[in-house]
């Protein structure tokens, strides 16, 4: 009987986008880790700007060493304009299904002055864990500001940062 022996990998996603230029006399909606979230200015992208899952997506890329979100998903493509980003999220989990390797577990940190993430948290935590067939322990989401320092402190973007870590059947050893 053969025992399959498994590694562990881990990959990184940033993923940062602008704010449009202010509008208070309306609220806004943008997307974080597929969450919509009130705010006073919209998120400037070429897809649906959901920077949660962009960072999602790059980590998940980069775990199986398949490259980054701009390469299979180029912002230049007028098809991939206002696209939701489950899509990209589903792809980059088909890739990983495709090399055998499974999600183990995610660690999201959103960093922003506003909007405040603590009432957004839980349900962003319930989304990605369903998105990406986790229990809810395998995935943390934190938030932080950058104490008002930089363009994100002016209020001026959002940026998150997440990484993954996947268990994948081990590779023959190279043979010298």
């Amino acid at each position: 009987m053969t025992h399959t022996h498994y590694e562990f990998l881990s990959g990184i996603g940033l993923d940062v986008h602008a704010f449009s230029p202010k509008n208070n006399s309306k609220n806004q909606i943008i997307l974080l880790c597929g969450i919509p979230i009130s705010h006073f200015a919209s998120i400037m992208a070429h897809s649906d700007g959901d920077v949660g899952l962009h960072a999602i997506t790059d980590a998940i890329l980069g775990a199986i060493g398949a490259g980054d979100i701009g390469e299979h998903f180029p912002p230049q493509d007028a098809k991939w304009k206002n696209k939701d980003s489950v899509h990209f999220v589903q792809y980059a989990l088909q890739l990983c299904h495709e090399k055998n390797a499974n999600l183990v577990n995610v660690d999201i940190t959103i960093i922003c002055e506003k909007p405040n993430m603590r009432a957004h948290k839980k349900a962003m935590q319930e989304n990605i864990a369903h998105l990406l067939c986790l229990p809810m322990t395998r995935v943390n989401i934190k938030a932080t500001t950058t104490e008002k320092l930089g363009f994100l402190g002016r209020k001026e973007g959002i940026a998150v940062l997440a990484i993954v870590s996947i268990k994948i059947p081990l590779l023959e050893p190279c043979k010298s």
